[in-house]
C-alpha cells in the first residue's frame, strides 16, 4: 500500500493562519503578505513551514509595530532562529527579552547544530545517531537539553531497537543551518567547506591575498548542480540569501564579519549565467537545474535585486 502525503491547499493555508491568529485584521494582513511573496506562498504548502511562518510573524508583529514583515525564505529562517534563541534565553536561562540574542551558549549551540546539519546534508542523511552528534561536539548527555530547549529545531525520537535517533523538525531547517554553518565558517576562518582547496586566512580585511566570497558562492553553485537528486537546492538559495547585507544585519552579533559586496553578488550572477550557457556535455544543465540557477538568488533577494538578476540572466 502506498500512502500519499499531501500538503496544504491554498484554502487550507488561509484557514491555518485564521485559526492561529484570532484577530481578523492581523490574520488578513499576514495572509496578504504571504500571497504577495511567491517563495513564502509556495513554501506554505508545507504545514511545518506555516507553523514556522506563524511563529516568526507573531513575534515580529509584537516587537515591530507597523514595521516590515520578512519577505524572503532566508529572512524568515533567520528570524526563526532569533525567536528560538530568545525562548531559550528567557525560559531556560532566566534572561530578559531585551538581552542580546546571541549569548556564548547560543552561539556554541548554533555552531554545533550547524556542523551536524552540514555534515549530514552532504551525506544525504535526515536521521542521525548518537555517534553523529559526538562527532560534531555535541555532548550526548546534553542531547535532551538540545531537544527540550530547541524543540522547534531539533527533536529526539525513538527508532528501531530503541536506539536514540535524532532529526531536525524539517529538512528546510537542516538546510538553513547547514548554509549558515558554511557562511560562518568562511567568514570567520576563511575555510571554504565546499572546496577541496582550503585557506586558513580569516576574511577580516579586503586584500588580494585573502579568499574572495565569490569563490564560496561559485563552489555552492557547482555543488548544487552536481547533486543528482537536488538535495542541495534549498541550501544554495539560503547561502546566496546570506550573502545579502540586509540578512547579515539581522545576524549581527552572531557574525563577526559582514562578507558580501554588491560586486560579489554581480560576479555570482555572471557565474550563474556562464554555467547555464557553458555546461559540459556530460554535465548538461537539465530544465530543473536551469530553474534552480535562475531562482537561486531570486528566492533570496529583494525585488529590486531580482529585476537586475532577471535582466542579466535573460
Amino acid at each position: 500500500m502506498v500512502t500519499e502525503v499531501r500538503g496544504f491547499t491554498d484554502p487550507q493555508k488561509e484557514e491555518y493562519f485564521r485559526k492561529r491568529f484570532t484577530d481578523e485584521e492581523q490574520a488578513s494582513r499576514i495572509i496578504s503578505h504571504i500571497k504577495n511573496s511567491r517563495s513564502l506562498h509556495i513554501m506554505c504548502h508545507i504545514p511545518v513551514f506555516c507553523w514556522i511562518t506563524a511563529t516568526v510573524l507573531e513575534e515580529v508583529l509584537k516587537t515591530r509595530e507597523g514595521g516590515e514583515l520578512p519577505k524572503t525564505l532566508t529572512e524568515m529562517y533567520i528570524h526563526f532562529l532569533v525567536v528560538q534563541c530568545k525562548v531559550k534565553k528567557v525560559k531556560y536561562d532566566g534572561g530578559a527579552e531585551t538581552d542580546p540574542h546571541w549569548s556564548p551558549e547560543s552561539r556554541k549551540m548554533i555552531e554545533s547544530l550547524g556542523k551536524l546539519a552540514f555534515d549530514q546534508l552532504q551525506k544525504g542523511n535526515l536521521i542521525f545517531y548518537e555517534s553523529d552528534l559526538t562527532e560534531c561536539g555535541i555532548d550526548i548527555r546534553a542531547a535532551s537539553v538540545y531537544s527540550g530547549v530547541f524543540t522547534q529545531i531539533f527533536r529526539e525520537e525513538r527508532g528501531l531497537y530503541q536506539d536514540k535517533v535524532f532529526c531536525f523538525v524539517h529538512l528546510s531547517v537542516q538546510e538553513f543551518l547547514a548554509a549558515l554553518h558554511v557562511h560562518l565558517t568562511y567568514f570567520s576562518s576563511g575555510v571554504n567547506l565546499l572546496s577541496e582547496e582550503q585557506t586558513t586566512s580569516p576574511v577580516s580585511k579586503v586584500s588580494k591575498d585573502e579568499p574572495e566570497p565569490k569563490r564560496l558562492y561559485q563552489s555552492a553553485v557547482d555543488e548544487a548542480l552536481q547533486s543528482p537528486n537536488g538535495h542541495l537546492d534549498l541550501f544554495l538559495r539560503f547561502l546566496l540569501g546570506l550573502s545579502l547585507e540586509t540578512n547579515q544585519t539581522l545576524l549581527r552579533g552572531l557574525l563577526t564579519q559582514t562578507g558580501s559586496r554588491s560586486q560579489t553578488n554581480q560576479e555570482t550572477v555572471h557565474y550563474i549565467k556562464w554555467r547555464r550557457s557553458n555546461s559540459p556535455l556530460d554535465q548538461d544543465v537539465s530544465p530543473q537545474k536551469n530553474c534552480l540557477l535562475l531562482s537561486g538568488q531570486l528566492w533570496s533577494s529583494s525585488y529590486c535585486h531580482q529585476k537586475k538578476i532577471w535582466r542579466c540572466l535573460t
